[in-house]
């Protein structure tokens, strides 16, 4: 069986292939509960700048994707590369291919200069993924864009984490989180 092999690709540079793969991705795991995939704005939430990819044999097998950009925490504004769509195909299950995807996310924040922390929306139950690859917890009101386009605010509790990019998880404020747009 080939090797699974990880690349980073500009949003702007996805072939119509990586369009299509990406699309078969999100769908076997999205399409009944909310329709087909669009990459410009994936069902309602922000859309990413980076693409980090797992391919098998040519396949797209998983996906993360992250996007810069400068939020409020507390009176401080941080820039982060949020992330979202963490996606590993049944395929390769139980191959940390997902370790693998996350750990190139890290370096490709790193590579972008001026990220100072990592930051995806998720689930309760994938919080323990997430800190198996390094990311902390917080706790802390979260404001955003929902996917409908309203306004909304999240009390403490819910999962938040961050992974120090540039600096350390002490540099984190303390203060409620406001996006300044959609969650990824």
């Amino acid at each position: 069986m080939p090797e699974v092999a990880i690349e980073i690709v500009a949003h702007e540079e996805l072939t119509s292939s990586d369009l299509e793969g990406l699309r078969r991705l999100f769908d076997a795991e999205y399409l009944d509960d909310f329709g087909e995939w669009d990459p410009d704005k994936p069902y309602g939430y922000a859309p990413h700048a980076l693409h980090v990819i797992a391919r098998r044999g040519g396949e797209i097998v998983g996906q993360v994707g992250w996007a810069r950009r400068t939020i409020a925490v507390g009176g401080a504004e941080i820039e982060i590369g949020g992330v979202g769509g963490v996606l590993i195909s049944d395929a390769v299950r139980g191959e940390r291919v997902g370790s693998r995807l996350m750990s190139a996310v890290a370096e490709s924040m790193r590579g972008a200069n001026g990220v100072a922390f990592g930051y995806p929306g998720c689930r309760e139950e994938v919080v323990s993924f997430y800190a198996s690859c390094g990311w902390t917890r917080i706790s802390a009101e979260e404001r955003s864009i929902d996917t409908s386009g309203r306004p909304r605010e999240d009390p403490p509790g819910q999962p938040l984490l961050i992974l120090p990019v540039e600096g350390e998880i002490a540099d984190w404020p303390v203060g409620a989180v406001d996006l300044r747009g959609r969650a990824w």
